[in-house]
Parts: C-alpha cells; sequence; structure tokens
C-alpha cells in the first residue's frame, strides 16, 4: 500500500471541492448516453463478435481471472502454505504455480500498479512514488492526478458559478492493458485497481481506487467528536472537535467541503446532535431527516449527508459513525466524508453511471481510494479491534462487486484489487516472526495473529473462487510487493544536513516541514517522498546550484557513498542495503520527473514521517513509535510480492511488469512494442482445438440476439 503516504499527508492531495457543481450535469448526460448506448447496441453487439471471434480463434483461454492481494508476502505465504494453513493457495502450487514477483523501483504501491496496468518501468508511464516534487516551489504534490476548476467562471455577488467543467488529468503516462483488450474485442471489469483516478475510457467498465479523494478534497480524514480536552497538537490525518454535554445532548455540527459557489467562504456544515438515552449508554444522532441509534464500540451503516451550497445545489457524501463511548467522556469517530456513489461529485468509475449501479445493486460502498483508515489507528481514535472491524466491512463490498462482476463475465477478462493484506499487514506486522526476526519487539496484544488470519481468509476467498472456474479460465493471484519491519525511522533531510549538503538558513535550527527555514542557495540536495533524495539542480530546481553533468555524478555518488556507511546507533546495523541512481537505471522519457537517487533501507528501517514531505530536526535515527509497524518502502529485492495461478508459467524471476504482456498474449494480441515485460506463458504449439470447435454455436447463439435487438 502501499497506501502510506495518501493517508499520512492527507491535505496532500487533489481537492474536490470545486468539481462537485458540475457532477449533476455530468450525471444527466451520462443517461443520454447510456440510451444511446442501448439503442446501437445491435450495431455494437455485431462488430464486438467480430472482434472477438479473431481474438479467441488466436486465444489459449476465455476468461482470464486477476486477483491482486495488495502487500501479500511470499515469505508469509510460503510459511503458512508448509504449515497447513493456507489449503487453497497449496493447490494452486501444486497445479500451477507459485512464484516470489519481482516488484518495481521504487516498491511502493502507485509505482508497481502502475507497472502492472502498463507493462513499463516508471520511467514510462511517469508514477515514482505517492508523491511528486514541484521543483519550483519546493513542494510535495500528489504524483498519479491534477484537478483544476474551471477557467471560467461567473461571478454574482458573493458567489462563483463555473463556467465550464472541472479539468480532471490523469498523470499516469502509457496505457492500461484492458485498453488494449479492448480494441481487439476483449470486454474487461476493472475493479479497485490503484491509479485509475480519473478513469480512461475502454470497452468495459471500470470502479477507481487508489488515490480517489474524499469530499473534502483529501486523501482521507476522519472526525473525532468528544468531550475531552485535548492533549497534544491536532491528530494527524484527521479532526478533533470538542463538545460539551448539555444535560442530556450534545449540539455540533458535521465539516463537510469547502463551497464550491463563494470564494473564500467557511466550509459547509451538516447540523448533528446527540442524544443520550437513559440507560447512559446508548446514544441517538440526529441529523436531518434522519435518527441513528449507536451502542457503544458499534459502528453505523452508511450515512448519507447533503450539504448545501446554494442555489438548490446539494453536495452529497457518505459516511460511518463509531461510537467509541458514551459515559463517562464521549466519544464519536467519523469515518472520512467518502464521495456518494449514487450522485458522485467527481468520475468515480467508467461508465460514470457504473458507480451508481453498483450502489443501486449493492447498496452504498466506500469509494476513498484509501478507505481503511490507519490514521484514526494510529492516532488511538480507533483501537485495533474496531480498525479491523472496518477493515473487512469494506473488503465484503468489494468481495461482493468482484463474484458478481466474475458472474457476469464468462469471455473476457475481470482484475481485482483487494486492499485489506495491505492495510492490515502495514498496521500488525510486529507481531509476525518476521517483524519479530527484523528486531521488531512488540507489546502483547490480542490480535497479535491478526495477519495470518488475514492471508486465512484470503485463502478462503480464493478457494471459493476456484469452484467457479472452469478449465477455459486462466487464474493469476498477485501482489505489487511483500512486507518488511518498520522498528525505526530514519531521516533522510536531517542526514543531508548532518552531512553539508542540506543547509539551514542562519539562526535556524530545524525543518518543521515543507522545507521552511531551508537556504537553498547552499544546499545541494534534499529528500521528498518515500525514499527519494533529488539533487538541486541548476535550471531545473527554482533555487539550483549544482550543474548538471560531472558535478550531479559527484554529488550523487558521496550521497549514495554516505547513505551505505549510516549505521543504527543502538544496534549497529547498516541502515541502508542499496542506493538506486535513477538515471542509471532508466532511460525512458519520464525518468527526469522521477527523484535522482532512491535509497533501498534495509529490513526494520524506513524514512521518517515528517522527512517524506520535508521535516527534519536534529535526528537521524529514531523509533518509530506507531502503530505502523510493517512497511515495504525499502530495498525492493527484500520485498518481492507473490504469483499463484492455475497454470504453470514459465520465467525465471517473474516480474509484476510481465502481467499486461501475459494477459494480452493469452488472448492472442500482440504485445506492443513500448511494453518493457515479457509474456509468462509458454510458446503455444497451436490454438485449442476445443474453443474452436465451440466457435460455430456460439457465433449462432450471438447471431440470434442479434436478430432478436
Amino acid at each position: 500500500m502501499s497506501g502510506s503516504v495518501g493517508q499520512l499527508f492527507a491535505y496532500v492531495g487533489p481537492g474536490a471541492g470545486f468539481a462537485l457543481l458540475s457532477s449533476f450535469v455530468a450525471f444527466f448526460v451520462a443517461f443520454l448516453l447510456a440510451g444511446l448506448i442501448f439503442l446501437t447496441a445491435p450495431v455494437r453487439l455485431w462488430l464486438g463478435a467480430l472482434r472477438r471471434r479473431g481474438a479467441r480463434k488466436r486465444g489459449r483461454f476465455k476468461r482470464v481471472v486477476i486477483v491482486g492481494l495488495d502487500g501479500m508476502s511470499p515469505v508469509v505465504a510460503r510459511r503458512m502454505i508448509d504449515s497447513g494453513h493456507l489449503p487453497h493457495f497449496a493447490a494452486l502450487e501444486a497445479e500451477g504455480t507459485f512464484q516470489p514477483l519481482e516488484s518495481t523501483l521504487p516498491s511502493v504501491s502507485p509505482t508497481a500498479w502502475s507497472t502492472f496496468q502498463t507493462g513499463t518501468h516508471p520511467d514510462r508511464h511517469n508514477i515514482f512514488d505517492f508523491l511528486a516534487c514541484d521543483r519550483k516551489r519546493y513542494l510535495p504534490v500528489l504524483s498519479s492526478a491534477r484537478i483544476q476548476p474551471a477557467q471560467r467562471v461567473l461571478k454574482l455577488g458573493k458567489y462563483s458559478l463555473p463556467l465550464g467543467r472541472p479539468r480532471i488529468r490523469l498523470l499516469r503516462k502509457s496505457q492500461p492493458f484492458w485498453k488494449i483488450l479492448g480494441e481487439h474485442g476483449v470486454f474487461s471489469i476493472v475493479l479497485r485497481v490503484p491509479i485509475t483516478f480519473p478513469p480512461e475510457k475502454f470497452h468495459g467498465v471500470l470502479l477507481s481506487g487508489m488515490c480517489v479523494p474524499d469530499l473534502r478534497g483529501t486523501q482521507g480524514s476522519f472526525t473525532y467528536f468528544t468531550t475531552a480536552a485535548a492533549s497534544g497538537g491536532e491528530p494527524k490525518g484527521g479532526t478533533r472537535i470538542r463538545v460539551k454535554r448539555e444535560g442530556t445532548r450534545i449540539t455540533t455540527a458535521i465539516p463537510g467541503p469547502e463551497n464550491p459557489l463563494k470564494d473564500d467562504a467557511p466550509p459547509l456544515e451538516v447540523p448533528l446532535t446527540v442524544l443520550f438515552e437513559k440507560d447512559g449508554e446508548t446514544v441517538e444522532l440526529v441529523l436531518p431527516g434522519q435518527r441513528i441509534c449507536l451502542k457503544p464500540r458499534t459502528y453505523s451503516p452508511w450515512i448519507r449527508l447533503s450539504f448545501r451550497a446554494g442555489f438548490g445545489v446539494k453536495v452529497r457524501g457518505i459516511c460511518r459513525f463509531y461510537l467509541k463511548e458514551a459515559f463517562p467522556t464521549f466519544g464519536l469517530y467519523m469515518s472520512p466524508l467518502n464521495i456518494d456513489p449514487e450522485m458522485p461529485a467527481l468520475p468515480l468509475s467508467h461508465p460514470f453511471v457504473y458507480a451508481a449501479y453498483l450502489a443501486k445493486v449493492f447498496g452504498p460502498y466506500a469509494t476513498l481510494g484509501l478507505a481503511e483508515d490507519t490514521w484514526a489507528l494510529d492516532e488511538q481514535v480507533l483501537d485495533e479491534g474496531s480498525f479491523l472491524e472496518q477493515a473487512y466491512d469494506i473488503h465484503a463490498e468489494r468481495e461482493r462487486m468482484f463474484f458478481d462482476a466474475c458472474r457476469k463475465v464468462d469471455q473476457g477478462m475481470v482484475a481485482c484489487v483487494f486492499d485489506i493484506t495491505d492495510r492490515i499487514q502495514h498496521m500488525f506486522w510486529q507481531y509476525t516472526q518476521e517483524a519479530r526476526s527484523a528486531g521488531s519487539r512488540p507489546e502483547p496484544s490480542d490480535h497479535a495473529a491478526a495477519v495470518e488470519e488475514c492471508y486465512r481468509r484470503m485463502d478462503e476467498m480464493v478457494g471459493r473462487l476456484r469452484k467457479t472456474l472452469s478449465r477455459d479460465d486462466l487464474l493469476m493471484v498477485i501482489s505489487d510487493h511483500g512486507f518488511a519491519a518498520f522498528h525505526t525511522c530514519v531521516n533522510l533531510n536531517a542526514w543531508l544536513r548532518q552531512e553539508g549538503f542540506l543547509v539551514l538558513k542562519e539562526g535556524a535550527r530545524q525543518c518543521e516541514g515543507y522545507f521552511k527555514n531551508v537556504d537553498w542557495s547552499r544546499s545541494k540536495a534534499y529528500a521528498l517522498g518515500l525514499g527519494g533524495v533529488f539533487i538541486n539542480q541548476a535550471g531545473r530546481e527554482a533555487g539550483g546550484i549544482v550543474r548538471e553533468g560531472d558535478q550531479r555524478r559527484a554529488v550523487a555518488k558521496a550521497i549514495a557513498e554516505g547513505l551505505l556507511e549510516l549505521k543504527d546507533p543502538d544496534s549497529g546495523k547498516k541502515v541502508v542495503n542499496r542506493v538506486f541512481d535513477l538515471r542509471e537505471h532508466y532511460r525512458g522519457p519520464y525518468v527526469d520527473n522521477g527523484p535522482d537517487l532512491i535509497v533501498g533501507f534495509a529490513d526494520g528501517y524506513r524514512v521518517s514521517w515528517d522527512c517524506v514531505t520535508g521535516g527534519f530536526g536534529s535526528e537521524v535515527v529514531e523509533a518509530n513509535e506507531k502503530s505502523w509497524s510493517g512497511d515495504h518502502c525499502v530495498d525492493p529485492a527484500v520485498v518481492p510480492g507473490v504469483l499463484f495461478s492455475n497454470r504453470p508459467l514459465v520465467k525465471d524471476k517473474p516480474g509484476i511488469i510481465d502481467v499486461a504482456p501475459t494477459v494480452l498474449d493469452v488472448f492472442g494480441i500482440p504485445v506492443p512494442g513500448y511494453m518493457q515485460g515479457r509474456s509468462l506463458l509458454a510458446a503455444a504449439a497451436g490454438g485449442d482445438s476445443r474453443l474452436a470447435q465451440e466457435e460455430a454455436s456460439e457465433d449462432a447463439h450471438r447471431t440470434e440476439a442479434i436478430q432478436a435487438s
């Protein structure tokens, strides 16, 4: 998750507020287009039949099913298979394949899943991290998408009415393989694959995943209402609202998005009243038009909220409440405000109405890209049990969509990424055998077996899926990376300062974030993101001083050699395994958009929380005190992913870059020259005669359907 920085820096992500007004028009237009699609169905069915017939003649299988288990570790999988706890994964190994799957450089989810989609390295798809660097301002920005307001607005007093649509742009380059499948008539359903927001058009349907913002325009920020006095500052990843009990009630308001119609207006609000029942434990939440009863330590269902912006415009979101405690201290958690899939304020799916269709069929569901609230657990707003309950509820929503998709597609491709393996390992890795071997020393917990239990549940899901497969189906279960321990933080900026590469202004002692107080006229390098080091290069950075060429190479070499000598003062262990000069590994058109160096940490170490967005003090190495105890932003060789298949696949050291070419090869589609991966299928000796024999009856069936239309 893979999702670390997305939730860590909730306010770095793209804003959603200015896109809200146009969503109603877009929704109406989408339904008109749906009608047009229905009217032209006979012609499209006939053309699609011709394209599918060509693909089927050349193909090896009728259907490909891809299950993405974000972060699944081959080390844990091997241990649990050998101990008999994963019988269905063991069956896949026996009948087909189980191998480690090489991740990407760097081994972070947005990079790896973009490589999965495109069959290319990041120098060709442009995603190097969760965050990219705005070199003109030395600030982090979300790497995957940009949302900008409409270029023209109509001013009516205090209101600003957008004239046109907001500009929403996907920054991932190259093409996903399902678009190529569609060009050859192969239909696909793609569910929650990371870095698919905003969704692209293709022959199929798609629900976007990681990097979909919440209704406030962040990558996920919770709200916590409490009568307790604040201790410390504002919680990271959320907002604490101090409330006062007056008799048997509390009166407050839910903060929503910024008003899309007014400049410099306070955020929109929805009134909230909490009524305490006679038992002193149960509460009733009173919202406009609805009342919800909650007992302590229980979640509400999804609740719809409407924020009035003016001129009859309503902004709709959904959230869940969790009553942490009612008495004597009141504590009410509210999940991030997810965009309502029935009336989405931003495009969540292709086609636009697909998100609403899923909500009509299955009910409200999480739309936020990083929906499992790891920050609420880190900030002790949720405990381990309530976090796990939330994570499995979200997983159940996705499972229902996935199995429904598999029932609907008997020819083509279905792909779904499940995030729960990543989120649970981030928060509970410290309890695993592997983490203890790497030096983690966890406190006792009732949920020390959470990682192993998650693997068992994924095994059970795969078992149910295997029962639905036919001999014409190819199943691949993959992960984008594995996991390592994270017991010690390393602040690369503090080290760069210590070594003289990063210099503060006269009189400054530390930087609280976003490189405040840095003297760029004397600084040669800086760190940003999950292990990236940037040279302060003349002509590229706003205040760059290092010349391209020999001077840049000398600075990069000195930094790399120094980091390889860095040791943990407590244990004496090496902190860094390898340092990668990106330009020695990649030559693609987008290589200059990435960092100059990527630090490959050893197991147990990761870049510190404040370093990610340019903060640092004097400490270079310090203990990680958060629940977030596992990570994968390390040397990629330490954290390969997994590859399971119900068919033998051939290739030494397969990588996630090979999945896209493999799927194209399954359907007999030539692999584009820009793809850098290779097919994992053995060379075909000839077509599948049984599939060829089925063509006549299937084509006759389709002709009858066309004539009936």
